[in-house]
C-alpha cells in the first residue's frame, strides 16, 4: 500500500516542504530509502525499524520503499524520523492516510520509541502555516518553541505508541489548543554606562553609533575602558521589532540555541567571539551549513576585541556582509543565505605594547607598528563609520564624584533619534541612517553650497574613498537627528569628519608598503 506524509528540510534559516512517500508491497523482503539523503537520514531506516518493533508494530517481511521528494534537494537532519514512521504506519494500514493531508510532522525517534526534540522547529512550523496546514505533529520537547507560531494547531507527541492512539482517535487531538506567539521577558542589565568615568568622547561615539546603526572602532592604550564601553552598548540598543524578533529566533532555532522554555527572543544579541575564531565559525558553514557568529549577531552587535589579533583572512570575510547585510554561502549541496545585519564594534591597541604614538612609553619599532596595523586592511576600515580614540584616563577623571549619565538616559535619546529616522524612511526599504544607499544620499543628506565646499576640501585632504565620503554624510545625518535638527549643519558635519579622520593618525599610506 502507498502513503504520503508532509515533512520539511531546513535550508539556511528557512525550511522547504518535503513529502515522505512509503510503499509496502509484495516481493523479496528489503527496506530501501531514496531521495538524495545524507548519512543521518539514511540511518533513520534502522532507528525507525527498531522503534516500531519496540512499540509493538514490527515491519512486515515485504518490499518496503521510502522516497523523500523532491529528489534534487539534499535531505539532512533527524527531523525525518517521525514522518517516515508515520508513512510506514499508514502503508501498513495501522493509521488512516487521510489524517496527514493537512498535517506536517517533524521529530527524531529513539530506539525505544520515544520522540525526541530537534533543531530548527520554528522555521518548520512557520512554513507549515504558510502552506495552509492545520496541524503540526512535533516532539513534546519542541512544543513551547513550535507554539510561538500562531495560526496552526500544535500537537506534541511523546512516543510512538501514544501517538498512534492519539491519531486513531483514542485520545482527543483537540486537547492541545493553539497557542499565541509569546515574547520572552527582556533580560535585566547588570552593567550600565553610569559606571564609566571619563571617556566622554567615547561614550558620545557609542551613542551616535547605536542611533544610526553605524559601525564603530575604538583605539587606545590598554585599560582605557574600550571593552568596558563595548559591553555596555547592548544597554542602549532599541527593542527588536516583530520582523527582527522572528528572524533572529529562527537563526537561534536552527543552531539549537533557542531556549525551549522561553518565547521569541526579545533582546538584541551581543556576540563576542575570541580572536582565535576560524573563518568558518565566523561566517557559518559545515556539511549542512549553519549560521556563524555574524548571523548570530544579526539585529545586534558583533564585538571584536583586540581586532589586529584576528587572522587577516578571517577579518576580510566581514567586508561583504557589512555591505550586503547578509552572507551567501555557495556549496555543492546548494546556495545558503543567512541574514547578517549587525553593528560591528571593534576595539584595539595602537601597537603591540599598546602605547603608540606616545614614544615616551612605546618601545615598538616602526616596522613592528606597521605590521601590527597592516593586519587591518583599508577596505575594511572604509566600512567602519566611526573611529574614535580612547585616551588613557587621568587620576582626576577616574576618581571624580560627579554622577555619570545612565544607560536609560542615553537610550531615551537613541530611541528619539531612531523614531525620526523611521518616520523619514517610512516609504523606504531601510530604517536607519547607516543603511541609506548611495543613490539616496543626495535626497536625505543634503548639504548647503558652503558645506559642499567644506566637504570637497576634506575629501582631498584626507584622500577619502567614495565609501568613506558617504559614511561621513550618514554619520552627520545621525548627529543631526540626535540634535532634533532637520538639516545637517556645520557642527554636525565637523564632528562626523573627526570620527572619520582619526584612522589617518594611525594608518598612514606607507603602513601598507611592507
Amino acid at each position: 500500500m502507498y502513503s504520503v506524509v508532509n515533512a520539511a528540510v531546513i535550508k539556511g534559516i528557512e525550511s522547504i516542504p518535503v513529502q515522505v512517500e512509503a510503499d509496502v508491497s509484495e516481493g523479496m523482503p528489503v527496506f530501501e530509502m531514496v531521495g538524495f539523503l545524507s548519512a543521518e537520514v539514511k540511518e533513520a531506516k534502522e532507528r525507525v525499524r527498531i522503534a516500531l518493533k519496540n512499540s509493538g508494530f514490527a515491519l512486515p517481511p515485504k518490499r518496503i520503499t521510502i522516497n523523500l521528494t523532491p529528489a534534487d534537494i539534499k535531505k539532512s537532519g533527524t527531523a525525518f524520523d517521525l514522518p517516515i514512521a508515520f508513512a510506514l504506519l499508514c502503508a501498513m494500514k495501522v493509521l488512516p492516510t487521510d489524517i496527514f493531508k493537512q498535517t506536517m510532522a517533524a521529530g527524531e525517534i529513539g530506539l525505544n520509541g520515544n520522540i525526541l526534540p530537534i533543531r530548527g522547529m520554528l522555521p518548520i512550523v512557520e512554513m507549515a502555516r504558510k502552506m495552509g496546514m492545520k496541524k503540526c505533529l512535533v516532539p513534546d520537547g519542541n512544543q513551547k518553541e513550535a507554539s510561538l507560531i500562531s495560526g496552526i494547531e500544535i500537537v506534541p507527541l511523546c512516543n510512538i505508541e501514544n501517538s498512534i492512539k492519539l491519531l486513531k482517535g483514542d485520545q482527543n487531538i483537540a486537547a492541545f489548543p493553539e497557542k499565541k506567539t509569546e515574547r520572552s521577558e527582556p533580560e535585566k542589565n547588570t552593567v550600565d554606562f553610569s559606571e564609566i568615568n571619563g571617556q566622554e568622547v567615547l561614550k558620545r561615539a557609542c551613542e551616535i553609533a547605536v542611533s544610526g546603526m553605524h559601525n564603530l572602532l575604538m583605539i587606545g592604550p590598554p585599560g582605557a575602558g574600550k571593552t568596558m564601553a563595548a559591553k555596555r552598548i547592548p544597554t542602549i540598543l532599541p527593542p527588536l521589532n516583530e520582523k527582527e524578533q522572528m528572524e533572529l529566533s529562527k537563526i537561534y532555532s536552527v543552531c539549537g540555541l533557542l531556549d525551549p522554555a522561553g518565547g521569541l527572543l526579545n533582546d538584541r544579541p551581543c556576540r563576542m567571539p575570541h580572536h582565535t575564531i576560524t573563518p568558518q565559525a565566523l561566517a557559518g558553514g559545515g556539511v549542512s551549513p549553519k549560521p556563524g557568529e555574524i548571523s548570530l549577531a544579526h539585529a545586534g552587535v558583533l564585538f571584536l576585541d583586540e581586532l589586529p589579533e584576528f587572522k587577516k583572512a578571517t577579518l576580510e570575510i566581514l567586508r561583504q556582509p557589512l555591505e550586503d547585510k547578509q552572507i551567501r554561502l555557495v556549496r555543492m549541496s546548494g546556495i545558503f543565505e543567512f541574514p547578517s545585519d549587525f553593528i560591528l564594534v571593534a576595539a584595539m591597541n595602537p601597537c603591540k605594547c599598546g602605547f603608540y604614538p606616545d614614544r615616551n612609553k612605546c618601545r615598538c619599532s616602526d616596522l613592528s607598528i606597521r605590521r601590527y596595523l597592516s593586519g587591518i586592511s583599508q577596505p575594511l576600515l572604509d566600512r567602519i563609520d566611526i573611529c574614535v580614540e580612547a585616551p588613557r584616563l587621568a587620576y582626576e577623571e577616574l576618581t571624580k564624584s560627579k554622577k555619570n549619565e545612565s544607560s536609560a538616559e542615553i537610550r531615551a535619546r537613541v530611541l528619539a533619534a531612531q523614531q525620526i529616522q523611521k518616520e523619514r524612511y517610512n516609504e523606504e526599504e531601510f530604517d536607519y541612517n547607516a543603511q541609506i544607499p548611495s543613490s539616496k544620499i543626495k535626497k536625505y543628506c543634503k548639504l548647503t553650497p558652503k558645506l559642499q565646499e567644506y566637504m570637497k576640501r576634506i575629501f582631498l585632504r584626507l584622500d577619502l574613498s567614495a565609501r568613506a565620503y558617504y559614511k561621513i554624510l550618514k554619520v552627520a545625518r545621525t548627529i543631526a537627528d540626535l540634535e532634533q535638527s532637520t538639516e545637517i549643519k556645520s557642527a554636525h558635519l565637523t564632528e562626523a569628519v573627526c570620527y572619520r579622520s582619526i584612522d589617518k593618525k594611525f594608518w598612514e599610506n606607507d603602513a601598507y608598503d611592507l
